[in-house]
């Protein structure tokens, strides 16, 4: 198995959201929920609150990703890509994906405040296995 794949999983899910966004964008404007004049400078009234939840949501995609994917590469060029980091990686972009499922969905603040915390602590682990792995080398 191979540590990037989990990398790609969290491309498609990101590029789902901003084309969902996209789509979402294009509706609201012609379907008069908002002023397409509203996204020269993103001022103005404000946009319909299903589009801020997807627009916050792509930002948060990101945010502690970015993270992931620089401790994905550092792990598959240093040789520390075994097992563990491998299934850290999986769990973290399962994680995201119930994140975002929820996110766009229920929207249920506390489960989905658990979710990104879990993600969180196996994106922490992740470094520190592999930094670990680095260490001991």
């Amino acid at each position: 198995m191979n540590v990037l794949y989990p990398v790609f999983v969290m491309f498609a899910l990101t590029f789902f959201v901003q084309i969902q966004l996209g789509m979402k964008r294009v509706a609201a404007v012609s379907g008069g929920r908002i002023d397409p004049k509203y996204y020269r400078a993103y001022q103005g009234a404000d946009e319909p609150e299903d589009l801020q939840i997807y627009s916050r949501h792509l930002i948060n995609l990101y945010e502690a990703p970015v993270l992931f994917y620089v401790i994905v590469i550092i792990a598959s060029v240093t040789g520390q890509a075994g097992t563990l980091p491998i299934l850290l990686a999986w769990l973290y972009s399962l994680l995201r994906l119930a994140h975002s499922y929820v996110h766009l969905g229920s929207n249920k603040v506390l489960l989905r405040f658990r979710l990104f915390l879990a993600s969180l602590l196996v994106l922490a682990a992740l470094w520190g296995t592999v930094l670990i792995g680095m260490l001991m080398r």
